[in-house]
């Protein structure tokens, strides 16, 4: 790595939230700047994508990429990225895993357009107008980019060397891995970077439930007095801890809301809806099948509840609802 690296920031399939966490940085942010040249960061400076493809080859000593792939304009970058970068980091739940946006891999192309565009109740005098390949202006035909059929992880596209997990990844993890990538102390390539091997039950200091406790019934966190001190499965809320890997802080459980799965599968787990469905089963309490449905029934979008930042990246991730 040169003596002042270049860093590069990019923004793909994404809400924005890792650019935010970025800027929360603050005046450390102002530091890195001074420790490094940031040479390609269009969300917040006049950057265009020709100052990358002007570059040579591993110009680029760090690339966080936020953001899954979900079109043609995503892949390209992805790739021309890669190619200008000695090291490229997933930054993120979609980089990592396909995020939010990967739930949209349960619909074909067709039906989600039909209810953005069409039959959306959010829309009024432009229901029915989609956006077309090659629109023509007067000044000339501006094209958009190809919606692909399917969102796919950064990881699927390109080679990555780390993985740094969140939605977003909180700040501390954040600053953390820039010393590191600063002080050119970065682990193994293929290594997770600021996050822990354990599952976040495995840190949760809320009082466990004694052995053998059931659930009759799931709840969600709006329709409950949550107790601020007890484990919430015990309480009947899906909470995503058993099969997540820790290294958050623990946000939400101190804000006595449940984990909702954003740092992906803990050390070990090969698919972490699977690992929380398994988890949760085992503390039904019933062996009649009539009994289970209704208790299952109760589970409010099985999906968006167990691979709500992971399905994209998970044996779901091309199964769609009929």
């Amino acid at each position: 790595m040169t003596a002042k690296p270049k860093l590069a920031f990019y923004w793909a399939a994404s809400c924005g939230g890792c650019e935010i966490t970025i800027t929360e940085l603050g005046m450390r942010l102002v530091d890195v700047s001074e420790q490094a040249d940031i040479v390609f960061w269009p969300a917040a400076m006049d950057f265009k994508y020709d100052d990358v493809r002007q570059m040579a080859d591993e110009e680029i000593d760090v690339c966080f990429f936020n953001g899954a792939i979900r079109n043609s304009e995503n892949e390209e970058m992805a790739h021309l990225l890669r190619q200008k970068s000695k090291t490229m980091i997933a930054f993120g739940s979609c980089a990592h895993m396909g995020g939010i946006p990967g739930l949209a891999n349960m619909y074909d192309i067709e039906s989600l357009c039909q209810r953005v565009f069409d039959t959306s109740p959010s829309i009024d005098d432009s229901r029915g107008t989609r956006p077309q390949k090659t629109t023509t202006m007067p000044e000339g035909d501006i094209d958009l980019p190809t919606l692909f059929d399917h969102v796919k992880y950064l990881g699927e596209i390109v080679n990555i060397d780390y993985f740094m997990p969140g939605c977003p990844p909180v700040v501390d993890q954040v600053w953390i891995v820039f010393q590191a990538v600063l002080n050119g102390n970065l682990p193994a390539r293929g290594s997770v970077l600021g996050a822990d091997g354990r599952s976040v039950c495995d840190v949760c200091s809320r009082d466990k439930a004694e052995t053998g406790f059931r659930i009759n019934e799931f709840k969600r966190p709006h329709e409950v007095e949550l107790d601020p001190i007890t484990c919430f499965l015990t309480q009947g809320v899906i909470c995503c801890g058993p099969a997540t890997r820790a290294g958050c802080g623990t946000p939400c459980l101190e804000g006595n809301m449940p984990c909702r799965g954003c740092y992906g599968p803990a050390e070990g787990v090969q698919d972490q809806g699977a690992k929380l469905a398994s988890a949760i089963g085992a503390m039904i309490d019933t062996e009649d099948p009539d009994k289970l449905q209704t208790i299952l029934n109760t589970i409010v979008d099985p999906a968006g509840s167990f691979y709500r930042f992971g399905l994209a990246h998970s044996i779901m991730s091309r199964m769609k609802y009929e």
